[in-house]
């Protein structure tokens, strides 16, 4: 799928260290309040939770609670909140982290994580709920349900069971996050302890030696070999998938804040360093889907592997000091807070960014908006605020 304008993009969005001109500035934030706007318009619905917006045929798609994807709309209405202190944010952030609750027990998949932890998790830092607590709490006993002591890991998917024995992809670091809360919140340390021993599984088999990662990783539930490292949705096996790059950053710099381990720490910076100097990574920040996709620069870019990175290198950044994090995180704002990424005031969808590409398997979402996306955006927003508040860096 050719990347639209894609030419005109490369060229409008290279780096500038100048200061944005005030009236570009301003025509830029009021275009991002007419944004966020558009997601208290849009329908309370319990079935119908906003994922992607196909622009060729003008159509929302729309998920169950059950969608790994289902937390994210939620959460980015609490960081919305967070952002305008426009108290309709909260509320309507609260109706959809209602709908949610009910994945607390489904214990059919591992994106727990996302799903509740995106939401109630987020709704904790805003609302001191305590049924928000034991929502976290009895998620994380039900994604406890997936762990194998053997293996030392949490099963990610239970599809394809001809194919896969016990796979594990790199997407469920992320999903340690509600583990690691859940034994603060409970002091019950067996979430703790799982989540430490996923990480160090995941640390010891699913990195290559230049520090990418393979997406898939597939266990002999007998013998705990690794059967297969493969790819679910990148171009091929061994290539680096932008995103799932993004996962790995971000979820052992999360590991790190948790547990001090220090090799976790290194295992970002490794990964880092391999997504900060990949030579197909463009220059205003934003990658392609894949690092190795065949028709780069003809190829869409996704920014929702920029934006997860940049909010993981501002977090990285406050361990490592190191500028090339926070300058990625700068860079990849600078580059998204620009028309080339925000959507137009015309167009009514309940979303903020445009040009996330989603799942190659499927040839779907590709090259379009979609709520993670803008959900890691947010964050990286709020990130770089609370730096800015804390050491007056600008």
């Amino acid at each position: 799928m050719l990347f639209i304008g894609f030419a005109i993009l490369l060229t409008s969005c290279k780096p500038n260290n100048n200061k944005v001109p005030e009236k570009e500035k301003k025509s830029i934030d009021n275009l991002l309040t007419e944004r966020y706007q558009n997601l208290l318009h849009y329908p309370i619905d319990s079935l119908a939770f906003p994922r992607s917006y196909n622009p060729t045929v003008k159509t929302i798609k729309k998920v169950p609670s059950k969608d790994w994807t289902s937390g994210f709309y939620a959460g980015n209405l609490w960081q919305i909140y967070a952002l305008t202190k426009n108290t309709a944010y909260k509320t309507a952030a609260k109706k959809w982290t209602r709908f949610i609750e009910k994945e607390k027990l489904n214990d059919k998949t591992h994106d727990m994580g996302f799903k509740v932890y995106n939401s109630f998790g987020q709704g904790l830092k805003y609302d001191n709920n305590k049924n928000y607590e034991e929502i976290i709490i009895k998620s994380a006993q039900t994604l406890s349900s997936r762990f194998n002591k053997k293996i030392g890991s949490i099963r990610s998917w239970d599809f394809n069971k001809h194919k896969w024995k016990f796979p594990v992809i790199i997407d469920n670091m992320m999903n340690l996050e509600l583990l690691f809360e859940a034994t603060k919140i409970s002091k019950d340390s067996s979430f703790h302890k799982i989540a430490i021993q996923h990480a160090n599984t995941t640390l010891k088999n699913h990195f290559r030696p230049n520090n990418s990662t393979w997406h898939v990783l597939d266990y002999n539930p007998e013998t705990t070999n690794v059967r297969m490292k493969v790819t679910h949705q990148g171009i091929h096996d061994n290539s680096s998938w932008a995103r799932g790059q993004g996962w790995a950053i971000y979820g052992f710099t999360m590991a790190y804040r948790y547990t001090k381990d220090i090799k976790y720490l290194q295992q970002a910076q490794a990964t880092a360093a391999f997504f900060l100097n990949h030579k197909n990574l463009p220059e205003d920040g934003i990658p392609y889907w894949d690092f190795d996709a065949p028709n780069i620069p003809n190829e869409p870019r996704d920014v929702s592997a920029g934006a997860i990175v940049a909010s993981a290198l501002v977090e990285l950044y406050s361990y490592t000091n190191n500028k090339k994090h926070i300058d990625y995180s700068k860079k990849v704002i600078h580059s998204l807070k620009s028309k080339n990424y925000i959507l137009d005031a015309s167009t009514k969808v309940p979303f903020i960014l445009n040009h996330s590409s989603g799942d190659w398997s499927k040839r779907a979402e590709m090259d379009e908006p979609i709520v993670y996306g803008d959900y890691y955006f947010l964050e990286t927003l709020i990130r770089l605020k609370k730096l800015r508040d804390t050491t007056g860096q600008n």
